[in-house]
């Protein structure tokens, strides 16, 4: 049983297969950017992509990622390390405070960026309705969403 997790394949263990999927990136792969916030999939902290579509990894198995395709926030750098660019936008908007909830944004918006490259501000909100920020307030990080859209086109 095989996964692709941050664009590497790992052999996923039968016995892990029952695990807590946040728990088993956190600390049997040392992929420490999802974060345990609420542990009831409400709050968006511990997203992931699954098949480029945002999942609470708190509230699913590793058995639930075979043959899927896995991302965190430690696979959106680029290969020589530099930041992506919804990344470098999130810091240069001032989308970033404690950073606890940020991996989670950047992934959700990621997922809708690729769906969506030339977005409203309203929808750029609306992609992000499931992960809350206690921190920043929203519109930085709208702001970093629609600066990076860019990108995306």
């Amino acid at each position: 049983m095989k996964a692709v997790i941050n664009k590497k394949v790992v052999s996923l263990d039968s016995v892990d297969l029952d695990k807590n999927l946040l728990e088993y990136l956190r600390e049997e792969l040392d992929l420490i950017g999802a974060k345990n916030g609420c542990g009831i999939g409400v709050c968006g902290a511990c997203t992931v992509l699954i098949d480029n579509e945002p999942k609470r990894s708190c509230i699913l198995k590793v058995k639930d990622i075979i043959g899927k395709e896995v991302l965190t926030i430690e696979g959106m750098a680029n290969p020589d390390g530099t930041l992506h660019p919804l990344q470098q936008a999130f810091v240069d908007a001032g989308a970033i405070q404690c950073g606890f909830c940020t991996p989670g944004m950047v992934l959700s918006a990621h997922a809708f960026l690729l769906k969506n490259p030339h977005p409203t501000r309203a929808e750029a909100r609306q992609a992000i309705k499931g992960n809350l920020c206690r921190c920043t307030g929203y519109q930085q990080i709208i702001d970093a969403i629609l600066t990076a859209a860019e990108h995306y086109r």
